[in-house]
């Protein structure tokens, strides 16, 4: 059964991007299995990376993004900040990355942008 849009699915299929979409506890979620952690500033280079897709998506935006393993600032061993707390989705305890968008805009952005503001946030991560 899928619940992302056309237009989510069209984009990950034509990148080449592997995904799967999941109910759990009451959540559905979108998980990357092999997501590349850009830059060398955390402590891996690849994590399964779970999106939760709201109700209502995609006028309504998702939130946050969690990452499994956990990720630490490779120079000390720290978690990022914000980036410290468990959310169990499917059997795993993810780790939450607390990032939020408040300039979504409905009926144009759609799952790139959540990928973008990932990529982004992983970048700029620090303690």
């Amino acid at each position: 059964m899928s619940f992302l849009p056309e237009e989510d699915r069209r984009y990950l299929a034509g990148k080449g991007i592997v995904y799967e979409e999941r109910e759990a506890d009451g959540q559905r979620g979108v998980i990357l299995p092999n997501f590349r952690v850009p830059g060398s500033h955390l402590d891996a280079q690849t994590v399964k990376l779970l999106i939760l897709i709201p109700t209502g998506y995609a006028d309504v935006p998702p939130d946050m993004f969690y990452t499994d393993p956990w990720l630490k600032l490779a120079a000390n061993s720290n978690y990022p900040r914000a980036a410290n707390v468990a959310v169990a989705f499917g059997g795993i305890n993810w780790q939450r990355w607390s990032r939020h968008n408040p300039e979504w805009r409905p009926g144009v952005d759609g799952i790139w942008t959540m990928l973008k503001r990932v990529d982004h946030a992983l970048e700029v991560a620090a303690a």
